[in-house]
């Protein structure tokens, strides 16, 4: 018998809340259906086909007076909001970077959602922050990261949500390193300025327009023919702003650009930035992933000059959004850079000074217990399950790179380093354009573009969970197929 959409009147019920015997009943349902939801997944087209407007158009103009029951909810998602899903998870999911998850990060997502903790202290759930640190310093041989971004030096590692809040706090650090934490107290002067590459993740020019600096102190460096950043033209651009009476105080070098996945050559910036005294970050977000399999961390050479790190697992590494592990090289600079103390929150743990209280090492005050779905993530897989996979991705992109080069149609258009291949219709900017138009409203795949030289050029990113070599060989034909078209 179909469930009613409605719930007991108000006056028949003695509480609203859903009791433990029907939560334990209806999150079999949800887990259930989300374990179906997987299992289709390959059904549905990729990109949703929905216009502007069409989902809020199928739902109620005002919010029910009375309760509804659980059943008609989880019916509404099925007919009201999966039309409206872009599927990330498919398989056949090409498109910007990867956003994967896992089966054992979901559950550890839904244990820290039953927890509810609010982990702003170390005394406000002492495993929220024990866990989270732990599992940090267990990255640290894992990815063949530099031994001072261990916690138990004077570094150490939290998680954010993104990097772009990575990148927002390290250059917060940068600022006050850099005027003796007086910006602080009385604001910038203008006198700051950042450093970055022209290929950079935009996340950079907001950070700038955030932490006060001004997008005009901003510097984008010229880049070389692979797209990745010239050391000499910032040494040039950091003399000149010397000159000029300005006070550089911030790098942002990048591990895997988010246009095609270039890397930028850390030692000699890293040398750079150590000369001049500037703060050196290092943004690898989905590439950092790669450093899990030894033969890879070449991509990372130079850290050792870094002040700070961030990589997401939300990208690569089968952990559901949002999760960024965010190092620092000098916990003390950060802390003495985002740390308010009022009456409120005093409590003997923090006193006592042997305590991490990550709510100083981040914006906002609140924190999620997101440790839990790295852990699980971790502890499922194993290292030498995360290297297979990731190994996996990078060799699929590589079969597919050798495809457009060996087709006469087709050409690369930057190098693929790793999982990332960038390539274009010989054609011009029209035909690939309309190439990628009718792939993705077919619903068989879905691409996204970007613009190298100035030109339009696909991305072909691998990176899915579940993505296998049966899906990038449907991919490639099926891009082969319009291109004739």
């Amino acid at each position: 018998m179909k469930e009613s959409a409605k719930a007991s009147p108000a006056s028949d019920q003695e509480s609203f809340h859903m009791t433990p015997d029907e939560f334990r009943r209806r999150g079999h349902e949800v887990v259930d259906w989300i374990a179906d939801y997987f299992k289709k997944i390959e059904d549905h087209p990729v990109l949703s086909r929905v216009v502007p407007g069409e989902i809020r158009a199928s739902l109620p103009a005002s919010a029910p007076l009375q309760g509804e029951s659980f059943g008609a909810m989880l019916q509404d998602v099925e007919n009201l909001i999966l039309p409206g899903i872009t599927h990330w998870q498919s398989p056949n999911f090409f498109a910007y970077f990867p956003s994967n998850n896992s089966g054992p990060s979901i559950l550890g997502d839904l244990l820290s959602s039953g927890f509810g903790v609010q982990g702003m202290l170390w005394a406000t759930s002492p495993a929220c922050t024990e866990l989270e640190t732990h599992v940090l310093d267990w990255l640290v041989p894992m990815l063949g990261l530099p031994e001072k971004f261990l916690s138990t030096t004077s570094g150490g590692g939290v998680i954010q949500d993104t990097a772009s809040s990575a990148s927002l706090c390290a250059l917060l650090a940068a600022r006050e390193r850099a005027t003796n934490f007086a910006s602080n107290e009385h604001g910038c002067d203008g006198k700051l300025v950042a450093y970055t590459s022209s290929q950079a993740h935009s996340s950079i020019e907001k950070d700038v327009k955030i932490a006060g600096l001004g997008r005009k102190n901003l510097r984008l460096i010229d880049v070389d023919e692979n797209f990745a950043m010239q050391p000499e033209a910032l040494a040039a651009q950091i003399q000149q702003d010397r000159e000029a009476g300005l006070i550089p105080c911030f790098v942002c070098a990048t591990v895997g650009t988010t246009s095609s996945n270039a890397i930028d050559p850390l030692p000699p910036i890293g040398r750079i930035c150590r000369k001049q005294n500037l703060w050196f970050h290092v943004d690898a977000a989905m590439s950092g992933t790669a450093a899990l399999c030894p033969e890879f961390r070449h991509i990372q050479d130079g850290l050792e000059f870094a002040d700070s790190y961030a990589f997401n697992p939300h990208k690569w590494m089968f952990t559901n959004f949002d999760c960024d592990c965010f190092y620092v090289a000098d916990r003390k600079a950060l802390i003495q850079t985002l740390s308010v103390l009022p009456e409120y929150l005093k409590n003997k743990a923090t006193e006592s000074g042997s305590v991490f209280d990550y709510r100083d090492w981040q914006i906002p005050l609140g924190r999620r217990f997101r440790a839990l779905k790295l852990w699980f993530v971790i502890r499922h897989y194993g290292v030498e399950g995360l290297q297979h996979h990731i190994r996996k991705h990078v060799s699929l992109a590589q079969q597919f790179a050798s495809w457009v080069k060996d087709d006469e149609q087709f050409e690369l258009a930057a190098p693929a380093p790793l999982n990332l291949v960038c390539f274009r219709h010989k054609g011009g900017d029209e035909i690939n354009q309309q190439i990628i138009d009718r792939l993705n409203r077919s619903g068989d795949l879905y691409l996204t573009h970007t613009r190298l030289n100035d030109r339009l050029t696909l991305r072909f990113c691998v990176g899915q969970t579940n993505t296998e070599l049966r899906h990038v060989e449907g991919a490639w034909k099926r891009i082969q197929e319009e291109a004739k078209s």
